[in-house]
């Protein structure tokens, strides 16, 4: 691994765990067992490595949903996919991340934000098309709005203006659970039984994990 891949892999275990604030350059040398000299000899400053992780890890999500796409039998499997990507992702996330990289980071935000809208926008109408056409999703809804909603839908979970009680529940599984109630309101009975038969599949997927 090159060293400027080194550096943003270490930052963003810290970034994860502790936010974007209260970690500093000094932190980041001293968890990678490297000299502050060194992370400045390949960014210019925080703010630039926040940038570049930030671009990156927007490269590889949008590699994952054409994966979850492409891989996926169905819509609803599609969907179910990015509900186990959401739950990976965001599993040990500080939910103070997204508030710092809002605050602080105003650059990496907006282009945070600028994907959500773009790219999360257009997998949500694409799914929502194959579904319809799959006879998987109800053929009442409206495309525009439901879209929508479920950008807006994320944006509750990634701004955290106090909607959820993030010290009780983790940014995954508030997330997974928005995202199976929206399933349930967008399927009709065929699309309803995908989701109980891979809600049975995930669960036992789940509960063999725990016995290995």
């Amino acid at each position: 691994m090159e060293i400027k891949d080194y550096i943003i892999n270490g930052a963003d275990n810290l970034f994860c765990q502790y936010g974007f604030k209260s970690v500093t350059m000094d932190d980041i040398a001293k968890h990678l067992g490297i000299s502050k000299k060194t992370i400045y000899q390949n960014f210019k400053d925080k703010n630039e490595l926040i940038n570049i992780l930030i671009h990156d890890r927007i490269v590889n999500q949008d590699l994952q949903m054409n994966k979850c796409s492409q891989e996926s039998e169905n819509a609803v499997e599609e969907v179910f996919f990015g509900m186990q990507d959401m739950d990976f992702f965001l599993e040990t996330m500080n939910p103070m991340l997204f508030y710092d990289l809002q605050k602080y980071h105003q650059e990496a935000w907006l282009n945070f934000m600028s994907f959500k809208e773009k790219e999360i926008g257009k997998k949500v109408m694409e799914n929502l098309e194959r579904g319809i056409a799959e006879g998987l999703y109800r053929k009442d809804l409206n495309l525009e709005i439901i879209t929508r909603m479920r950008l807006d839908q994320v944006d509750v979970v990634f701004t955290q203006n106090g909607h959820y009680d993030t010290k009780k529940h983790s940014l995954a599984s508030i997330m997974v659970e928005i995202t199976r109630h929206f399933l349930y309101g967008i399927c009709n009975n065929e699309g309803l039984k995908l989701i109980h038969k891979y809600d049975q599949a995930l669960a036992a997927k789940k509960e063999m994990a725990k016995n290995n």
